[in-house]
């Protein structure tokens, strides 16, 4: 992924003007990439044993998801499972999770969703169990808006294609992510750019707002002033993801695979 890949190069050009010393990843297979994402998420919160999955869907159709028995933290480029838009496993040993039907639905249903994310994590757990949106109290919880759906009707696991359907015509046509009521998280978006940005900004938010909650409470942003606050959802948040990456990349250099 280049440092331009999914942002406002404009924007860019106005705010980061200069090149940069070096490059900021080595190049990456879309593979990789989706290893990568799994390992940066396991670190911001997202991190429920072998529960949860992502899916990314390749410009020829097909969609990279990650394998049913692998844990998010040990999962490499080697391991990603290559699928149709049916779900049929195309090229691995592996096998995936038979929730993946309300992914392969979310993208059938939506142009505009490449990378569909759920899982378990902690903090916005809490406010799903609540069934409460958690209020907005500091910049980084305003990165991609105030809206979060909260879908109530719970039906168990995501193995349902009714329940699916359901949670799809819950989510609406815009919708950037949701509080699975007690269950989890559902995060949708154009590319893993932002779709990691929204991962990280709602659980932030959740933790902060819990921990405000504890304290006793204070004055949430207004919405003018989150909306002043998230431009970096539409326009691509720089730098980010391969910060994140590298970090990956420093722990496990093998995530990259054979």
């Amino acid at each position: 992924m280049l440092k331009t890949d999914h942002v406002n190069v404009e924007m860019l050009k106005k705010f980061a003007p200069r090149p940069g010393a070096r490059d900021l990843l080595p190049e990456i297979s879309p593979k990789a990439q989706v290893a990568l994402m799994c390992r940066i998420l396991f670190a911001e919160g997202w991190d429920d044993h072998i529960a949860g999955h992502i899916t990314v869907r390749q410009p020829d159709g097909t969609i990279l998801t990650n394998p049913w028995e692998l844990t998010w933290d040990e999962v490499t480029a080697d391991d990603i499972v290559t699928i149709d838009a049916e779900g049929n496993v195309l090229d691995s040993d592996w096998n995936i999770t038979p929730a993946i039907g309300l992914h392969l639905q979310l993208h059938k249903a939506r142009a505009d969703i490449h990378v569909v994310i759920h899982n378990h994590p902690k903090w916005s757990g809490i406010w799903a169990c609540l069934q409460e949106v958690p209020p907005i109290y500091d910049q980084a919880s305003a990165y991609c808006g105030v809206d979060i759906p909260i879908y109530n009707e719970y039906l168990g696991t995501l193995d349902n294609n009714e329940a699916c359907a359901s949670l799809i015509d819950a989510l609406g046509e815009d919708a950037r992510w949701a509080l699975l009521a007690q269950h989890g998280a559902l995060i949708v978006g154009k590319d893993l750019r932002q779709a990691h940005l929204r991962a990280a900004t709602l659980e932030w938010r959740c933790r902060r707002a819990y921990e405000v909650r504890l304290a006793g409470g204070a004055e949430p942003l207004s919405n003018k002033v989150v909306e002043d606050v998230s431009l970096p959802d539409p326009n691509g948040f720089p730098f980010l993801w391969e910060a994140m990456a590298r970090r990956e990349l420093r722990r496990d250099p093998k995530v990259l695979g054979s």
